[in-house]
């Protein structure tokens, strides 16, 4: 028997595709192009389960549709290899991050290649590699001549374990998201990029963009942007100014006292003495926790009173200055002027504390005891007093600017992006201090690579792990002979993601990142698929790059990303738990309307699927799969499970289920007992009965990929399927074409399949297949025929003739069931509507 057996189809098609480049990118500029993405991976020891391929076989099947319909694709891959998991496996064992890095990108291209993706991997790029990082060095020179990169002392999350600075995002209850470690604030020096100079253009430049609007509103929320004042508050017996930004500048009246951030410049100028101590405590407490937890709405308000007053410059009272730890000093100007009558916030506090509430605009009924932050008129606010919110906010604006106390403002919630990473294993820094002072390297001197370490922690004294390396740290000013220090900080993970899409153009130009010639031609990228957690900051930080580059003229776009779309999770198996708590198995249930039942019984089951992870023991190998199934049923089950944007539950029987499908598509074509292409498959011309449903499928699957529709795709092709194996023969060019349609899901077995049908090259250039209006048109058309509003008969009409009034009625006229009520009366009016319905009206 010759059936159907992904083993020995796959790794030779596979071993075809490398050894004759089937996928180089084209280098001419003559057809029209079709850049299609991923989010590269990290290359973790643990390799791809079944989740990370979905993205990629979307993206291949737009890769292969484009190509077969006259586009020049490019289709790259790459890996974001720099990171903290790989440093603290060498921490933990000595191995150099490197040679783990490198032990699991091959495993992670030897897993890619087994799915039989059409990646061109010549143009393969990895972050870690110093021919790459060169150009993540040269950009951030670029940055820094620019004045985009700059050192600063800022407070951070510290974390001692893991010894590095962690991001807000990698914090959770005051221990770090790796390895649950105590994380603490404190001022460190660190690098930071001014990604706030581009706050206005990166809201402004999204609404142009195919994104989500769900993703763009994220993004929208993490750049904040807010429009109202900044007024200046003097302090009782002191020359400095408490500067505050807020959105609701009417309410000043009602600013009844101060909070500042703990962090504060100006708290330990302005603490009285018999404060000191309180103030000390509560700033040690609040270093403790990360912004989103000093952010939470529902906890409890903590501050610390300062012992200062400030002057209200709306009325002149003196007003308490406290501290509190839900104001952050990296938000507007780390000051806020608390109106408890109009925020939530403020009232809890000031009901905690003790402390005044004035109400600065009139609440509706129900707001007795609470504060009021609806719409309504000023009252208790002097010279605004029966205004409008938005009346008032605009007579108080010019009467602060007349007083010199204040100004029309914009505020951003984005902050500058601390570029700073305490670790080994990342790009190190193109700059050498010179008498303590920051200078960039010159170009001539990139990269600059790492050295090696004998150990991957932080020294003794906190210094990065760079520090250790002394040979390396202690250098020479190329420029002037002057002794250097080395910058010992490295790059955060996110540096080398934010540009590699630009790299995959031209891998090998060493003009600057990428070839200007190519970039012009290639970008922007039409479709940009990756997973929703990098939704804000990869997105974000990459957009900021690009458009330094874009005001540098490297780049010609102004963005990079022209589609995005975000794949759904794919969770694990279903699991099912009787009333009792006991698990069940899958074969003891049925489905019963929405839910699951016991089989044979009205008993519910509870279903539930968790993500995949190791500690629930429900990851699944995509190595296993194709062992069992071959990787194109692999590929088909990831896009048949559902709507691509959709979280689905694995299901093993779901891939048995396409692999019967790819068995019946083999069977139609192939004698089994041979081996050979089946005696049905003639080279005979089609019939009507084999073209409608051909192109009934060339239409679903062309409009669906377009449309990212996959599963709906696969669902034409099984039709297709069903129908052509009940023609006693398939002419030959139908066979063809549907091959073709099938190759963008299951590229091996299409590939075998044309191959046997005497074609030596491959499948992957081949022409789309047209589809034909004409086909899919009726040979008739039946129309319902009324008597006075109800039906008494159904006609077959020739679809040619159809909206031919009188032939339709006529043959209507002419119905035995018909005829009879024409003859008991007389008809006053006839209705036609073509190709819908005939209504004759008797009396």
């Amino acid at each position: 028997m010759h059936s159907y057996n992904p083993a020995d189809i796959e790794s030779k098609w596979q071993q075809h595709w490398l050894e004759n480049k089937t996928f180089e990118t084209p280098t001419d500029k003559s057809k029209p192009k079709y850049y299609v993405l991923d989010m590269f991976p990290y290359p973790s020891g643990a390799g791809l389960h079944v989740g990370h391929p979905e993205g990629y076989t979307a993206t291949d099947i737009i890769a292969r549709y484009k190509r077969m319909k006259g586009f020049n694709v490019l289709h790259p891959i790459g890996w974001d290899a720099f990171g903290l998991p790989a440093e603290q496996y060498a921490v933990k064992t000595g191995t150099h991050p490197r040679i783990t890095t490198e032990k699991n990108v091959n495993k992670f291209r030897e897993q890619l290649q087994a799915i039989g993706f059409s990646y061109d991997w010549d143009r393969e790029v990895n972050t870690t590699d110093p021919d790459y990082y060169k150009w993540t060095q040269w950009i951030f020179l670029k940055l820094y001549e620019k004045g985009l990169a700059y050192e600063d002392e800022v407070a951070v999350n510290w974390c001692p374990e893991l010894g590095t600075v962690l991001a807000n995002e990698e914090v959770i209850d005051g221990k770090s998201e790796v390895g649950g470690y105590p994380v603490i604030r404190k001022p460190m020096r660190q690098w930071v990029l001014k990604i706030t100079e581009y706050a206005e253009r990166l809201l402004q430049d999204l609404e142009d963009l195919d994104w989500p609007e769900s993703l763009k509103e994220m993004q929208r929320n993490w750049i904040g942007k807010s429009v109202g004042a900044e007024i200046d508050f003097e302090i009782s017996g002191h020359d400095e100014k408490l500067k505050v930004f807020t959105t609701r500048p009417d309410t000043i009246f009602g600013a009844t006292y101060m909070v500042m951030a703990p962090e504060h410049h100006l708290v330990d100028k302005i603490t009285t003495e018999d404060q000191k101590q309180a103030i000390a405590d509560y700033q040690e407490e609040a270093a403790k926790k990360s912004d989103l937890e000093r952010q939470e709405l529902n906890k409890e308000k903590t501050g610390a009173f300062t012992g200062a007053y400030a002057i209200n410059p709306a009325n002149g009272k003196q007003i308490p200055i406290w501290i509190a730890d839900y104001v952050l000093d990296s938000y507007g100007t780390g000051a806020i002027m608390a109106v408890p009558g109009q925020d939530e916030r403020d009232w809890e506090f000031a009901e905690k504390f003790d402390l005044e509430i004035v109400r600065t605009v009139q609440p509706e009924e129900g707001f007795e005891g609470k504060a009021y932050t609806g719409e309504g008129v000023a009252i208790n606010s002097d010279f605004l007093n029966g205004l409008k919110i938005k009346e008032a906010k605009n007579k108080i604006i010019t009467w602060l600017e007349e007083k010199g106390a204040g100004t029309k403002s914009v505020n951003y919630k984005l902050r500058d992006w601390l570029f700073s990473r305490q670790r080994y294993w990342g790009e190190p820094f193109p700059i050498i201090h010179v008498d303590g002072e920051p200078k960039p390297l010159p170009e001539s001197e990139l990269p600059v690579e790492l050295p090696e370490v004998d150990k991957y922690q932080p020294t003794g004294d906190g210094e990065p792990p760079l520090a250790n390396a002394k040979n390396w740290v202690e250098t020479t000013d190329p420029e002037t002979g002057k002794t250097a220090i080395r910058e010992t900080n490295t790059m955060p993970q996110w540096a080398g993601s934010c540009w590699y899409y630009l790299r995959y153009i031209s891998p090998e130009f060493d003009g600057g990142p990428v070839d200007p010639d190519y970039e012009k031609y290639w970008m922007p990228v039409d479709l940009y698929v990756g997973g929703a957690e990098h939704a804000v900051l990869h997105l974000l930080y990459a957009r900021f790059w690009h458009k330094v580059l874009y005001d540098m003229g490297v780049v010609s776009t102004k963005e990079p990303f022209n589609k995005l779309v975000n794949q759904g999770m794919i969770l694990g198996e279903m699991e099912f738990t009787g009333p009792d708590g006991n698990k069940i198995a899958e074969d003891k249930v049925e489905k019963k309307g929405e839910g699951f039942v016991l089989k044979g019984t009205d008993t519910k089951v509870e279903a539930r699927a968790h993500k995949m992870s190791k500690s629930r023991g429900n990851v699944i190998n995509p190595d296993n799969i194709i062992a069992q199934y071959g990787a194109d049923s692999l590929r088909l089950y990831e896009m048949f499970m559902g709507p691509l944007e959709q979280v689905k539950p694995w299901s093993t029987k779901g891939v048995e289920g396409v692999n019967r499908f790819l068995n019946r598509v083999w069977r139609l074509l192939v004698d089994e007992d041979s081996g050979e292409i089946s005696a049905k498959v003639k080279d005979v011309e089609a019939e009507k009965k084999h073209l409608k449903p051909l192109h009934e499928a060339i239409k679903k699957v062309s409009e669906d990929i377009e449309g990212l529709r996959f599963n709906t795709a696969i669902s034409a092709l099984m039709i297709f399927v069903n129908e052509a194996n009940g023609w006693d023969e398939i002419p030959l060019s139908v066979a063809e074409e549907f091959i073709q349609i099938l190759n963008p899901f299951a590229p091996h077995i299409t590939e075998e399949l044309w191959r046997m049908l005497g074609h030596e090259d491959t499948l992957a250039y081949e022409g789309w297949p047209q589809f034909n209006e004409e086909y899919l048109k009726a040979d008739s058309i039946t129309y319902p025929v009324q008597v006075n509003g109800k039906v008494r008969a159904d006609i077959e009409v020739d679809a040619d003739k159809a909206k031919d009034k009188e032939y339709v009625l006529g043959l209507a006229k002419e119905e035995e069931n018909v005829a009879k009520y024409l003859a008991d009366g007389n008809l006053v009016k006839e209705i036609f509507v073509p190709g819908k319905i005939v209504n004759l009206v008797v009396k």
